[in-house]
């Protein structure tokens, strides 16, 4: 049995084929990309209000709880045996190339408390506060001579996250108990009915 051998042109007319082969294919692959970044810029373009709008209800939840907070501050902290006057509200300060920013201040003669007023309140809010409180006599100076304490608060409050702001030494608003209250360290927890603020004590 005979075996042809090719010829120059038939290895001409294969590279050919081969080069064609390989433009279709690269043809096709920029074709697809071209694709896959249309369709991404459109899947970018449909999530883009949708995150929007979930930042917008964040931002409502967070303001939510700090309106509720707000009016209830004062007597929370005098039931405390801690006689505050005003309150304060979304406080920023820039000096020196450091910032801060509070959304709650509540004040007196002597002794200041920042709160924080989160919708679902972690551990790394309570860092961030603990950090702020740190920089609050420096960056708000007409503050300097009061002694600083903090609060933290959020719609959503694990128990752990609460526990850890007490031992930090801060004060926690939570929504338990009847009345609006405060528990303070060593105190049975309040068994929960209607869902309303109350204050632990660090």
């Amino acid at each position: 049995m005979s075996t042809t051998q090719p010829t120059l042109d038939d290895i001409w007319k294969l590279c050919q084929e081969t080069d064609r082969q390989f433009k279709e294919s690269d043809r096709k692959f920029q074709e697809t990309r071209e694709e896959l970044r249309n369709l991404s810029k459109e899947t970018d373009r449909k999530i883009k209000p949708v995150s929007e709008s979930i930042g917008r209800l964040g931002n409502k939840r967070g303001d939510f709880v700090e309106e509720m907070v707000r009016p209830a501050a004062v007597r929370l902290f005098r039931e405390c045996g801690i006689d505050l006057h005003e309150v304060h509200q979304n406080i920023s300060s820039q000096r020196d190339g450091e910032g801060i920013e509070m959304d709650l201040l509540v004040v007196n003669d002597t002794d200041i408390i920042a709160i924080e007023c989160n919708s679902t309140l972690g551990i790394d809010d309570v860092n961030s506060h603990l950090q702020r409180l740190q920089k609050l006599k420096r960056l708000l100076p007409s503050y300097a001579h009061k002694r600083v304490m903090g609060a933290v608060t959020g719609m959503v409050l694990p128990d752990h996250v609460a526990r850890y702001a007490c031992q930090q030494g801060l004060f926690v608003i939570a929504q338990t108990g009847d009345p609006l209250s405060l528990r303070k360290p060593g105190e049975p927890e309040p068994t929960p009915k209607r869902r309303k603020p109350c204050l632990t004590h660090p």
